[in-house]
């Protein structure tokens, strides 16, 4: 298939990528448009993009600050795969998967340790603590936190993301550097949110110092990336998901 990789020169050597939606054809989540068959052959593809022969361990998605670690892969179906928001493992073989439509995917690696893993990163997940979740996981397996390397996959970017006080107040007051005042709406104040900022300051306080951000802005990419927002604001009722996918040598 025709598929859209972003990748990252940060995880050089090791199999990733971050898939766009190919101008609306590709569709990866079990939650958007189309037939339940079909997006799981597309992730199977895709999968196999990433790593020739990689079985698809991905989440059901609840924008939770919850980890699970994998050891073998699951049926990728819509329903009964594990609940979570971030997934790792040590296992050869294994393709770690999330999907997003504006949230942060972030995939991470210790090439040291032999440990990956990939996290779902909205606004709650990131302020709830799935980023220090995962990487606390990957300990588990081994990894040092010294040598794990992150990227910010595909986001929604600072300029697309409108938020008003009511959001912020539910941010911590060192939070605050990541708003910028927007014009006010009806009398409302109004600030942009910089979603992919606030991820990597939560990876570098929780001590990483190898982060990369591919910068690409879901929202404005209209030829690339599926947008919840864009899809809200333009009033469709369906929408997609891109998915990001990481996997051992």
């Amino acid at each position: 298939m025709d598929f859209q990789v972003e990748r990252s020169a940060l995880l050089d050597g090791i199999p990733h990528g971050f898939f766009g939606s190919a101008g609306g054809h590709h569709q990866f989540g079990f939650g958007g448009p189309g037939d339940a068959a079909e997006v799981q052959a597309l992730r199977a593809a895709a999968a196999h993009v990433v790593r020739g022969g990689g079985r698809l361990a991905a989440p059901h998605q609840v924008h939770s600050p919850d980890v699970v670690v994998v050891d073998h892969a699951w049926d990728d179906t819509a329903e009964g795969r594990p609940v979570a928001d971030a997934v790792v493992t040590a296992t050869s073989g294994i393709v770690l998967g999330i999907v997003t439509a504006d949230c942060g995917p972030i995939v991470f690696a210790d090439p040291k340790a032999g440990v990956i893993g990939a996290a779902h990163a909205g606004w709650r997940g990131a302020v709830d603590g799935v980023l220090e979740n995962t990487i606390a996981a990957m300990e588990t397996l081994g990894a040092c936190r010294a040598d794990i390397a992150a990227v910010i996959g595909p986001t929604i970017a600072q300029a697309s993301y409108e938020v008003d006080a009511p959001f912020r107040a539910q941010f911590p007051a060192q939070a605050a550097r990541f708003f910028a005042p927007a014009p006010e709406r009806e009398g409302a104040a109004r600030w942009h949110f910089n979603l992919p900022g606030f991820i990597a300051d939560r990876l570098a306080m929780a001590g990483l110092r190898k982060i990369a951000d591919t910068g690409r802005d879901t929202f404005c990419d209209v030829a690339r990336y599926h947008s919840y927002r864009r899809a809200s604001q333009a009033g469709e009722a369906n929408y997609g998901r891109q998915i990001s996918m990481i996997a051992l040598p």
